[in-house]
């Protein structure tokens, strides 16, 4: 059995890959997680067929 007594510990957090992940994101626009990058594509390709408002 496994407890976790309300915290987790994250090494991407610990040696800052988070932090420069987030900052990439948002300097450049372009988002570097899976969903994200699929929201954008998405996105970009209704865009193109429809029009944009």
């Amino acid at each position: 059995m496994s407890r976790k007594f309300g915290f987790s510990f994250s090494w991407k957090r610990a040696v800052g890959l988070s932090g420069m992940r987030t900052s990439f994101a948002r300097r450049t626009g372009v988002p570097t997680t899976e969903g994200g990058l699929q929201r954008k594509i998405g996105a970009l390709i209704l865009g193109l067929l429809f029009g944009k408002k």
